[in-house]
């Protein structure tokens, strides 16, 4: 790296010309060497573009690409063609002949030329873009800049034709520096809420073509925040030319709404690519965590200038933005986040460094090297980054782990800064709503959604031999389980193999595949059915009806069905999957001769041969769903679910209604599809039938043991805390009696209750915290928990009730009438101790430390055998199931708790994101409800805990 002095041009000490030219030298060294970078990096053809550019933006000639007319605006400042341009020009068009321009000043309205994008930097590819800013003059007419937009459409055809993919923007320097700007700035930038943050980066990665240069370049960072003054001095005591300086604009202040913007846009964008957004959204975390006073990336590189540190590679755009993240990350004693950060950038790089990629030596190459070897990964890391395209499911379920922590991670950063700031104008409350909804869709986890495992990791999970397995399971006596094993295993091979995936439902798993790509037409399937009825046909049929129903890719979900509650799109219904309804009746003789189709009754015989149905849906926002109904009952429950979840109006989900099994299975199908058809159009016919099949479900708390419901009888608080507990109908104040209450705590809390509310309330008394909750309907729910400090104990309830109303919202239309979001307020009993207390005093609303990331604990219970339910736990994304672990859940999930805790002291684990759909359906149960539940699993999981 060369060092020499810093450079000071100092307005009170005098500014010496010959320094600002040095400056300028300086800058444009390094513009020579990036430009040269991006130049190597392009085909002799795409080369040519790019050295022809200047010259057609300097003159107007019917022979070359881009002429409009003689009268379209022509001539870049300060330019004159070299020999070589001049000659790639004339074997382009021989007829050419350049003829310089007469006169003092000649008009030159393209004020100057800039290359954005990837060309030039680390993350160059054969396909990058060619992103060019137009800059011009200001006093252009409506008629010259309509010429000059066909001109760069013209050459960006021409361009097209050469191998290159060109993108030229038109920038007027003073509507740009008012912020004023009618379209997007780069092809891979939104740029119309990021004039700041779009103007960083065109400081620091932009390289220089041809016309003026930025005054910007000559502004100390010291002066940045009297850019105006010091500029107008260099201009007005003719330090330098008018003509030879472009002036963008400064960076001495970034809006904190342009956070909240980009962050929107590239959060956007990482739903279907998450390693081309996470550098962004790190970088936008940065300089949010560091407002107001931000050292933005752009002043950073113009302070290396100035100090004359020149280094081609530490200069890097990519690195620049790497080195700021490292130290941000590090500071905050990240390394997991930080080494996502790595990946991500050598992923984005995408220079293979083994096999034969590592042959072929580069100055990117070399660079991406030093940088492994600093990052200390090993040539099996690199190996397995360098085979991202054939990774398959064990390795993208880990990878979408990190990232899609990440991705919540910063929709959380993002709308508590919004919220911090005061930043969120109606537009960004909504887009940032509209973008929750996408998370949502894309990532959260709900009882009975199919997990998409695959955005935008790699380009391929179908696997070219599976083997499929139905067979007891070893930790839950009399059930069964269906899994899926990679390569073809026999019977006695598949025990001593962990499969990839395993279910409960044959159809379950089947759907898991089918959406995640898992299984394709290529892909050979092994079938050991066990004891169930599951035939090679019926499975090759099952898998005709998905692809049928659910057909892949799926298109994007575009904003207006966002704006509604998610409704079902397509509903698949498959009837005795793996089971045939014959040997499992006891007139099986009768039922077999008879000549009647009601697959309903037979000859007289109560029998009905719809045992078990599976309904696949796929909503509206995409989300793939997988419900199953056996039992006495099964058509009656999938009857009831599928016209309550039917939307209002004339667009009726698409129903198709297949059986596969061994015994009349076309006429079952059929009789099914007939009463589903009957049922919906009788309802679209306003006969309120819907009102008439709905079962009013009671809720209750319930004492989650891994495979059991026990009802809890509140033994443990009294007589009026289980009353207080009690669930209304809506919001209902309570009457109590005064005296009754007057030497205890609810003496004080119970008359605060109001309704659309949530109030959390907590005192201390020796080394224990009570802590209370009135929910929006006025019910009490109460704990009593280890005291540390106020933000150990309300911090982890405050991440519970806003996940509570994330679920809450995403069920709603944006529209709705009902409350979106009660109001969470805090309050502290006084005085301590075991007295009564005296006085209730309102306390902030907890925040999580930006310096201290938590840890995820989500727990999703639903339904399992009658009278029970299953709870699948997950921490920090990974899943935890009692089908895999039984009765032992809470013990692995403890040790898994254990293990990744940095600190060595013990304490409490909670749940911080709570799903109850598989129980409540689509209704809205109250936060009480959540909270007993809450209560339970964290009983049981700091009961393992202890015991770890």
């Amino acid at each position: 790296m060369t060092r020499t002095h810093e450079i000071r041009p100092d307005l009170d000490e005098g500014i010496d010309r010959k320094v600002l030219s040095q400056l300028r030298a300086r800058f444009l060294k390094l513009n020579e060497g990036r430009l040269a970078r991006a130049v190597e990096g392009l085909s002799t053809r795409q080369q040519a573009v790019l050295s022809l550019l200047p010259l057609f933006f300097h003159v107007n000639h019917p022979l070359l690409p881009g002429y409009v007319s003689g009268t379209t605006p022509a001539g870049v400042s300060n330019f004159e063609p070299d020999t070589n341009v001049l000659a790639e020009a004339q074997r382009l068009t021989r007829s050419f002949s350049y003829k310089p321009r007469h006169g003092s000043n000649p008009p030159r309205p393209i004020h100057g030329l800039f290359l954005m994008g990837s060309l030039g930097t680390l993350a160059q590819a054969d396909q990058s873009d060619m992103d060019v800013w137009v800059c011009h003059s200001p006093d252009l007419t409506e008629n010259e800049l309509a010429e000059l937009r066909k001109k760069c459409q013209l050459l960006e055809a021409w361009a097209a034709n050469q191998g290159a993919e060109a993108h030229f923007f038109l920038i007027d320097p003073v509507r740009f520096v008012r912020g004023e700007r009618d379209n997007q700035l780069s092809s891979e930038n939104c740029g119309t809420t990021q004039h700041y943050l779009l103007l960083d980066e065109f400081y620091r990665t932009a390289i220089w073509l041809a016309g003026r240069t930025p005054i910007w370049w000559l502004v100390p960072v010291y002066e940045e925040s009297s850019y105006d003054r010091y500029t107008h001095t260099l201009l007005s005591k003719r330090f330098i030319r008018a003509d030879e300086s472009l002036d963008l604009g400064h960076l001495a202040f970034i809006p904190p709404g342009e956070f909240v913007g980009a962050g929107l846009w590239q959060l956007f964008k990482g739903i279907e690519s998450p390693y081309k957004s996470v550098l962004k959204l790190l970088l936008t975390e940065v300089y949010a965590s560091e407002h107001p006073t931000v050292q933005c990336l752009s002043l950073r590189f113009k302070q290396a200038v100035f100090a004359n540190q020149l280094d081609l590679d530490e200069l890097d755009p990519y690195v620049v933005v790497y080195r700021r993240i490292e130290e941000y990350l590090i500071a905050r004693n990240e390394p997991e986040r930080l080494e996502l950060v790595r990946r991500a950038l050598y992923l984005k790089v995408n220079r293979k460094l083994t096999g034969s990629g590592g042959r072929t030596q580069s100055w990117q190459r070399s660079l991406l090297e030093r940088l492994a070897h600093e990052w200390k990964w090993d040539p099996r890391q690199l190996a397995l980054l360098d085979s991202r395209s054939q990774w398959k499911v064990r390795q993208v379920s880990s990878e979408r782990r990190a990232l899609v922590n990440e991705l919540n991670y910063s929709y959380r950063f993002l709308t508590q800064f919004a919220r911090n700031e005061q930043t969120v104008s109606l537009i960004n409350k909504r887009d940032l709503s509209v973008l929750g909804r996408r998370l949502y869709a894309a990532f959260e986890r709900k009882a009975d959604k199919v997990e998409f495992i695959n955005p935008g990791i790699a380009p391929d999970l179908a696997e070219d031999t599976l083997t499929l397995v139905y067979s007891p399971d070893k930790k839950e006596s009399g059930q069964s389980q269906w899994g899926l094993y990679n390569g073809s295993l026999t019977a006695h091979e598949w025990e001593h193999f962990a499969p990839i995936k395993r279910s409960r439902h044959l159809l379950e798993l089947l759907t898991w595949c089918h959406r995640n790509g898992v299984i394709d037409s290529s892909t050979r399937l092994a079938l050991h059915p066990g004891s169930s009825d599951l035939s090679e046909f019926e499975l090759f049929n099952l898998f005709g009806s998905l692809q049928q129903s659910i057909p892949l890719p799926l298109p994007a979900v575009a904003e207006e069905p966002l704006l509604r509650a998610s409704v079902p799109s397509e509903v698949l219904i498959l009837v005795n999957v793996g089971v045939d309804p014959l040997k499992h009746h006891r007139d099986l003789n009768i039922l077999m001769t008879t000549e009647r189709t009601d697959s309903l009754s037979y000859a007289g015989v109560r029998e009905n041969l719809v045992l078990t149905l599976d309904q696949v849906t796929l909503n509206s926002w995409n989300e793939v769903l997988v419900s199953r109904y056996d039992g006495p009952h099964a058509l009656l429950d999938c009857l009831r679910d599928y016209l309550n979840n039917l939307p209002d109006g004339p667009l009726q989900p698409k129903l198709r209604v297949r059986c596969f099994c061994h015994n009349r299975a076309q006429f079952i199908a059929q009789r099914v599809e007939d009463i589903l058809d009957t049922a919906q159009n009788l309802l679209l016919s306003q006969l309120n039938l819907r009102y008439l099949i709905q079962v009013q479900q009671h809720y209750h708390v319930l004492e989650l043991v891994p495979g059991q419901v026990k009802h809890a009888a509140l033994t443990s608080l009294p007589a009026l805390f289980e009353y207080l507990a009690q669930e209304p109908s809506g919001y209902s104040p309570l009457h109590l009696d005064p005296m009754a209450l007057e030497d205890h705590d609810l003496s004080l809390l119970l008359p605060m209750g109001q309704p659309d509310s949530l109030q959390v309330f907590y005192r201390v008394s020796e080394g224990l915290a009570d802590l209370y909750v009135l929910d929006e309907l006025n019910a009490m729910w109460h704990q009593r928990l280890p005291w540390h400090d106020e933000q150990s104990l309300l911090v982890p309830m405050q991440r519970f009730l806003l996940s509570i109303q994330y679920r809450r919202d995403a069920a709603l239309p944006m529209d709705s009438a009902q409350p979106r979001n009660p109001h969470i307020l805090y309050y502290q009993l006084l005085p301590t101790g075991t007295g009564r207390a005296r006085r209730v005093e309102a306390r902030p609303t907890p925040q999580t430390p930006v310096n201290k990331p938590f840890y995820d604990v989500q727990a999703i219970v639903g339904k399992a055998a009658p009278g029970k339910v299953q709870v699948t736990l997950y921490c920090n994304q990974r899943e935890f199931s009692e089908l895999e672990h039984g009765d032992q859940l809470f013990s692995v999930v403890a040790r898994e708790i254990v293990e990744q805790r940095r600190e060595t002291k013990r304490y409490r684990c909670y749940i911080t994101d709570l799903d109850l759909s598989g129980l409540l359906g689509d209704a809205q149960g109250s936060s009480n409800l959540y909270l007993r539940y809450k209560a339970d699993l964290e009983r049981a999981l700091n009961a393992a805990l202890d015991q770890v």
